[in-house]
């Protein structure tokens, strides 16, 4: 099977089962989000949800979260992962949006970049949701189930958001983001994979893999 087939075929299906598919963490703006996403490196978004309501009532803008301390900001975050660094990157975040963003979450991926805290893939994952950006961001889970389904044989993160978006035509990237984690978060899972309830095994690479 050639990898034209592959994306083929999976494409087709998540298009004709999963058109609702979006991030599961809750925002209601730009900030909101890219808070969120700060927050959900190395951590589930169930955790993260529990956290934003509070932090986000107390700190509803950037103008709010740049006057924090960090010993006011941090019992509202100390719950997640690496809380002390987040911390620090939520209120030097905000500081740069206001000082140099008016603000306003930046649409331009270089320019997110820029901010605090904020790498690639959260980058990508606020411009393509927000902005409707055609970029993919890569975690974990896309990296995982992209390899497993032959999707990219790329070693690094940035490698295989080079494949997807090479193969993955431009209207269903902003989409395939949330196509392959939820996958890889409910069905193709790192440890003991659900290879017996997974619609796409007709194009795995590496499974079945044992229970």
């Amino acid at each position: 099977m050639t990898r034209k087939e592959r994306y083929t075929g999976i494409l087709e299906y998540f298009r004709e089962n999963m058109q609702e598919a979006r991030s599961e963490l809750r925002y209601d703006n730009p900030f909101q989000l890219i808070v969120a996403v700060v927050l959900s490196a190395q951590c589930t978004d169930k955790r993260v949800n529990l956290v934003t309501p509070a932090l986000l009532e107390a700190y509803p803008t950037p103008e709010a979260m740049a006057q924090a301390s960090f010993d006011e900001l941090f019992p509202f975050v100390r719950s997640v992962s690496y809380p002390n660094s987040k911390t620090r990157h939520l209120i030097a975040l905000s500081q740069k949006l206001v000082s140099d963003f008016g603000g306003e979450v930046p649409s331009d991926i270089d320019a997110l970049m820029s901010l605090p805290g904020v790498g690639r893939k959260t980058a990508n994952v606020v411009a393509s949701i927000v902005y409707d950006k055609p970029v993919i961001a890569v975690d974990t889970h896309v990296f995982r189930v992209s390899h497993r389904l032959g999707l990219s044989d790329g070693k690094t993160p940035e490698a295989v958001e080079r494949d997807l978006e090479r193969h993955i035509p431009v209207p269903d990237r902003a989409i395939s983001h949330h196509w392959l984690i939820l996958h890889g978060r409910y069905v193709c899972t790192a440890h003991r994979p659900k290879c017996g309830q997974c619609a796409l095994k007709t194009w795995c690479k590496e499974g079945p893999f044992e229970a």
